[in-house]
C-alpha cells in the first residue's frame, strides 16, 4: 500500500511558472527569445542542407559539424517552444512523462555536444599533425563508429538520471520555478532523500565533460606544437585558421556551461532569477551562434551560403 501511494505521487502534472521575479516582463522577454530561436532553426537548417547536398562538404569535419547542428536543434527545440508559451500565455502544465522526456533530451544534448566537440578536435589534430594519414585514419567507417560511440556514451551517462527521478515521490508542490524541467530542479520537489540524484547528476556528467575538456586541451596543445614547427608564416596562419571556428565554438560552449553548473551546485548567493535567466540563454544562444561562427570563419561554408542566398552575387 505504501509503495502504491508513493508511485501515485508521480502521476500529476507539473506547472512551469517561468522566471521568478520577472513575470511582468515575460511577454517582452519572449520577443528576443523567439527571434534568436528562429536564427538557431534557420542557421542550423541551412548548415545541414548545405552539408547534405554539397559533395565538397562530405568530409569528416563537416559530418561532425552536421552532428553538432542536429544536436543544437534538439537542445533548443526541447526547451524554447515551451518557454515561449510560458512567456506569452502564462504558467504551463507539463505531464510527468513529458517532464522526464524534456530533462533527458536537455542533458543528453549537453553531454553529446561536448563529445562532438572532442571528435572535432580529434579531426583537426589528425588533419594538422598527420595530414598524409588523414584519409586512412578517418575513413567513413571510422567516422560512423565515432558518431555511434559518442552518441551511445552520452545516452549511458544520463539515462540513469531519468530513472533516479522516476523513482521519487512528489507529495509537495508540483510548481517548478523554471521554464523547463532539469534534473536537480525537479528532484528537489520530491519528499524523499535525493542525495544520490545530486551526486550522480553532478559528478558523472561533470567528470565526463571534464574528460572531454582535458582531451581537447591535449589535442590543441599537440596542434600548436605542430603548427609552430611549420617553416612558413603563411602555412602557420592557414593551419590556425582551420581551427579558429572550432575554438570559438568550444569557448562559447564550455565557459557558460561550467559557470551555470558550478553556480547551480555552489552558488547559493547567486540570485535565482539570474541563474534561471542564464540557463535559458544557454539553451538558445550557442545554437544560434554556432552556425554563424562557422559561416563566417569557414570559407567552404561561407562561399556556399553566399551562393545559396545570393546567387546573383556569385556570378
Amino acid at each position: 500500500m505504501v509503495m502504491h501511494n508513493m508511485s501515485s505521487y508521480n502521476t500529476g502534472p507539473f506547472t512551469l511558472s517561468g522566471i521568478p521575479g520577472l513575470e511582468q516582463y515575460h511577454v517582452w522577454i519572449g520577443i528576443p527569445f523567439c527571434f534568436i530561436y528562429l536564427v538557431a532553426i534557420v542557421g542550423n537548417s541551412i548548415l545541414l542542407y548545405l552539408i547534405t547536398v554539397e559533395k565538397s562538404l562530405h568530409s569528416p569535419m563537416f559530418f561532425f559539424l552536421s552532428m553538432l547542428a542536429t544536436t543544437d536543434l534538439i537542445l533548443s527545440t526541447t526547451c524554447v517552444p515551451k518557454t515561449l508559451s510560458i512567456f506569452w500565455f502564462g504558467p504551463q502544465e507539463i505531464s510527468f512523462p513529458g517532464c522526464l522526456t524534456q530533462l533527458f533530451f536537455l542533458h543528453y544534448s549537453f553531454v553529446l555536444d561536448s563529445a562532438i566537440l572532442l571528435a572535432m578536435a580529434f579531426d583537426r589534430y589528425v588533419a594538422i599533425c598527420s595530414p598524409l594519414r588523414y584519409a586512412t585514419i578517418l575513413t567513413p567507417k571510422a567516422v560512423v563508429k565515432i558518431a555511434v560511440g559518442i552518441s551511445f556514451r552520452s545516452f549511458c551517462v544520463f539515462v540513469p538520471c531519468v530513472f533516479l527521478v522516476n523513482r521519487l515521490p512528489f507529495c509537495r508542490t508540483h510548481i517548478i520555478a523554471h521554464t523547463y524541467c532539469e534534473h536537480i530542479g525537479v528532484a528537489r520537489l520530491a519528499c524523499a532523500d535525493i542525495s544520490i540524484n545530486i551526486w550522480y547528476g553532478f559528478c558523472v556528467p561533470i567528470m565526463t565533460v571534464i574528460t572531454d575538456v582535458v582531451l581537447i586541451a591535449i589535442s590543441y596543445t599537440l596542434i600548436l606544437c605542430a603548427v609552430f614547427r611549420l617553416p612558413s608564416r603563411d602555412a602557420r596562419q592557414k593551419a590556425l585558421g582551420t581551427c579558429g571556428s572550432h575554438v570559438c565554438v568550444i569557448l562559447m560552449f564550455y565557459i557558460p556551461a561550467f559557470f551555470s553548473i558550478l553556480a547551480h551546485r555552489f552558488g547559493h548567493n547567486v540570485p535565482r532569477t539570474f541563474h534561471i535567466m542564464f540557463a535559458n540563454l544557454y539553451v538558445i544562444i550557442p545554437p544560434a551562434l554556432n552556425p554563424v561562427v562557422y559561416g563566417v570563419k569557414t570559407k567552404q561554408i561561407r562561399d556556399k551560403v553566399i551562393l545559396l542566398l545570393f546567387p546573383k552575387w556569385s556570378q
